[in-house]
C-alpha cells in the first residue's frame, strides 16, 4: 500500500518549490516496529483512532477492522535509509512544504509579537503509537497536541489521488497545511478552548465544535497558501483548484455519501465540502487568520 514518489498522472500538477527550503523537523519513522501487527484497542483508544480517522472519512468498522489485522499488510520491516531519502522526490517535497509552514508561520507569529514553535512531522507506514494512542494508516494524517507532532503516512498520498479524486502537489500540500493549521490552533490557545466546549455541549453540539475547529484549520491553511506564494510564488494557474478539490472531497457528506449512501448531518465533524472548500478560499484570499474565526460563523459557517 506504501506508495513512495509521485505518481505518474497526466492530471497531476507540481509546485515550483526550488525555491523552499527544507525542514529539518521531519522524524522518518517508516520502518519501525518490524512488520505489521494487530492492535487491540481499549474503549479510549478506539474513540480516539476513530475520531482522527474522520478526517479521511473511512467508516469506523473499516478502521477497527484494519487495526485487528484486516485489509491490505503493508511491509514496515525494511528500514530506510538516508541515502533512499536524499534521492526520494516525495520526501524532499514534505521536507520543503513542512519548510514553507515554518517560514510562514515564524514571519506571521513574529508580527503578532509571539514566537512559533514548529511541530515535528513525522512519517509513518502501518501503525504509529503517538500521545494521542495508536492509529492505523487507514486513520489517515492527524495532529496530535499532547506531542506536537503531524503524523503522516506517504501511502495516503496515493490514495488522495485516486480514491478522492485529487491528485497533485497542491492537494498534498493541503493536506500538511492543513494539519499545521491545527498546530497553529494549539499554540494560540484555540485547541484547548474548543476541547472544554466540544466536551460540554453533548454529542451533536460537540460535533458542531469539531466543525468549527476543522474549518478553521482549513482556513488556516488558505492563508499559509497565500503566504508562501506571495512570498515564493510556487503556484501557477490550476494549482489552486487542486487544494479546493482537495477540500471538497473530504467534506463529511461527500464522505459519508459514498461510504454509507445517506448522509447524516448531525454527525458531521469536518465540515461539507462547501464549506471546506469556502473556508479554505476565504484564508486564500484574505490571508489573514483574523478572517478565520469560525466560531463566531453562526448561520453563515
Amino acid at each position: 500500500m506504501l506508495v513512495v514518489g509521485m505518481p505518474n498522472d497526466s492530471k497531476e500538477r507540481r509546485l515550483k518549490l526550488d525555491d523552499l527550503r527544507e525542514s529539518d523537523n521531519v522524524e522518518d519513522g517508516r520502518g519501525a516496529g518490524g512488520g505489521v501487527r494487530p492492535i487491540h484497542l481499549g474503549l479510549l483508544g478506539t474513540v480516539v483512532v476513530i475520531g482522527i480517522g474522520y478526517f479521511m472519512g473511512i467508516s469506523p468498522l473499516t478502521i477497527l477492522s484494519l487495526l485487528n489485522g484486516g485489509g491490505q499488510a503493508v511491509d514496515t520491516s525494511a528500514p530506510v535509509t538516508a541515502a533512499t531519502d536524499a534521492q526520494d522526490p516525495q520526501i524532499v517535497f514534505v521536507h520543503k512544504i513542512l519548510g514553507s509552514t515554518e517560514d510562514v508561520w515564524g514571519a506571521y507569529f513574529q508580527n503578532m509579537g509571539k514566537t512559533y514553535s514548529p511541530p515535528k512531522l513525522h512519517l509513518f507506514s502501518g501503525q504509529v503509537d503517538s500521545a494521542c494512542g495508536l492509529a492505523s494508516a487507514a486513520a489517515g494524517p492527524f495532529y496530535c497536541p499532547g506531542d506536537r507532532k503531524v503524523y503522516l503516512d506517504l501511502s495516503f498520498y496515493q490514495q488522495l489521488a485516486t480514491q478522492f479524486g485529487a491528485p497533485g502537489q497542491f492537494a498534498q500540500a493541503y493536506v500538511i497545511a492543513h494539519e499545521v493549521g491545527h498546530h497553529v490552533q494549539n499554540l494560540l490557545g484555540i485547541t484547548n478552548t474548543a476541547a472544554r466546549q466540544e466536551a460540554e455541549a453533548g454529542r451533536v453540539g460537540g460535533n458542531h465544535v469539531s466543525v468549527e475547529v476543522e474549518l478553521q484549520a482549513d482556513c488556516f491553511a488558505g492563508v499559509w497558501a497565500q503566504q508562501a506564494n506571495q512570498a515564493s510564488k510556487i503556484l501557477e494557474p490550476g494549482d489552486l483548484e487542486q487544494g479546493l478539490t482537495a477540500a471538497s472531497s473530504v467534506g463529511d457528506d461527500t464522505l459519508q455519501k459514498r461510504e454509507q449512501g445517506t448522509v447524516v448531518p448531525d454527525s458531521f465533524t469536518h465540515g461539507t465540502s462547501a464549506q471546506r472548500v469556502r473556508w479554505f478560499k476565504r484564508g486564500y484570499d484574505a490571508g489573514k487568520i483574523e478572517n478565520c474565526d469560525t466560531f463566531s460563523a453562526g448561520s453563515s459557517l
